[in-house]
């Protein structure tokens, strides 16, 4: 899957950025087409002409649930995980009024915390649960956090920067037993990891097309059979009155094609794809000096690998990695001109000296062994080149740290 500009194209990228966003997978946009033509009709029409674009949706509806393990009426077409994780905090809040605190996590997307932290100012509550060292989340906290007028847990299935991976059935659990709903925000886990809904005590979960190989500007919410959730949008009939406005056919078409295929290469997922994200792995921390692995090497999604290279700046690499036509993340929000790291590496207590040099490797089942060797060729050169440029290159923990701590309180 080569990067196109203007339409040309380009000199192949190597892509190993797929927990930001993938690729459209080459069926899905076939899948997808005619619907910008021939099939343009409403799927909510009474005439037959609307009713052929009806079946198309139904069955992308269906294609959903069955990635899922869910049944069709359960899911709730979106424009993004965003609005999932909106619709199911709020949509909760408003459906339990005499219930105003949610309990979360310090690792969570900012769908997620930024949105509680701004009930915060309407008058609702939140507690945010901490990690461990290696990204777990700490259980007894959960229960802890739990109060009387506790309406709602969410947590995510998988982190989006580390790929550790929640214990979000036990999470359920621990809500149900308190007569408390379950949100879990799966964005990064589904069509990675196995699930299956119907035997599970998740009451809602969150889902983005992009993250699965459709296009932006779709999604998905999964509702439990009998949970209360108020709408998001309001309008028309859409969704079972779930969330109004005409449906998105396209995309919806494109999304159930997704989950078809994902469906189809979950096996590659956990197999292939994790050996050369594990190769990517061993061949960088053999090769680079003072490297490290953020998060639990175990429970963790198979395609995710986030490694600090200490004392450089995680910018500084992938600006170098980009002129070879690399394309990751970093874990650093230095771009905003502070040297303020990851909120989920500080949650994690990693020190400054690693967290600032933090790289996000996220794979898909696109990606080849001969991208990683190259990734292992090119890498481990620029950061010793940067070490060498670097005043703290040397490894001066004490005077790294003071003059993040600096940057920080300026």
């Amino acid at each position: 899957m080569s990067a196109q500009t203007g339409g040309k194209e380009q000199e192949r990228w190597i892509y190993l950025d797929n927990n930001a966003t993938t690729g459209v997978a080459p069926e899905v946009l076939e899948a997808m087409m005619p619907f910008f033509g021939q099939r343009y009709g409403n799927a909510s029409s009474m005439h037959s002409f609307g009713g052929l674009v009806r079946r198309d949706l139904d069955r992308g509806r269906e294609e959903v649930a069955a990635l899922l393990g869910a049944h069709p009426a359960e899911i709730v077409f979106t424009s993004c995980g965003t609005e999932g994780d909106n619709h199911a905090i709020l949509g909760t809040l408003r459906a339990n009024p005499g219930k105003r605190h949610v309990v979360t996590s310090r690792v969570e997307h900012p769908a997620v915390r930024s949105l509680v932290r701004a009930l915060a100012e309407q008058g609702y509550s939140y507690t945010e649960v901490g990690v461990d060292a290696v990204g777990r989340l700490v259980l007894d906290e959960v229960r802890e956090a739990i109060r009387p007028d506790t309406a709602l847990l969410s947590f995510m299935w998988a982190n989006n920067e580390t790929g550790v991976i929640f214990p979000v059935e036990e999470l359920a659990q621990i809500a149900h037993a308190r007569g408390i709903v379950f949100h879990t925000d799966a964005v990064q886990a589904v069509g990675k990891l196995p699930i299956d809904l119907g035997s599970s005590a998740i009451d809602l979960l969150t889902l983005s097309g992009h993250k699965l190989h459709a296009p932006k500007g779709v999604g998905a919410l999964y509702v439990r059979r009998g949970t209360k959730l108020f709408p998001f949008l309001v309008g028309g009939h859409q969704e079972d009155g779930r969330r109004g406005g005409t449906e998105n056919v396209p995309g919806i078409v494109a999304l159930g094609e997704a989950c078809r295929l994902a469906r189809l290469h979950l096996d590659e997922e956990q197999t292939r794809v994790r050996r050369l994200r594990n190769r990517l792995e061993e061949g960088l921390l053999a090769r680079a000096r003072d490297a490290l692995v953020n998060g639990d090497r175990q429970q963790r999604l198979p395609n995710t690998s986030n490694i600090s290279f200490r004392y450089i700046e995680g910018e500084a690499i992938l600006l170098l990695l980009d002129r070879f036509r690399i394309a990751a993340s970093s874990g650093s929000a230095c771009t905003s001109g502070s040297l303020e790291p990851s909120h989920v590496l500080r949650a994690m207590g990693v020190p400054y000296t690693a967290a600032h040099g933090s790289i996000r490797f996220s794979l898909s089942r696109y990606n080849v062994a001969e991208e990683i060797e190259r990734v292992i060729e090119v890498l481990p050169p620029i950061v010793e080149r940067l070490r060498a440029i670097s005043p703290f290159g040397r490894g001066d923990e004490r005077t790294w740290t003071g003059q993040a701590e600096e940057e920080h309180r300026h």
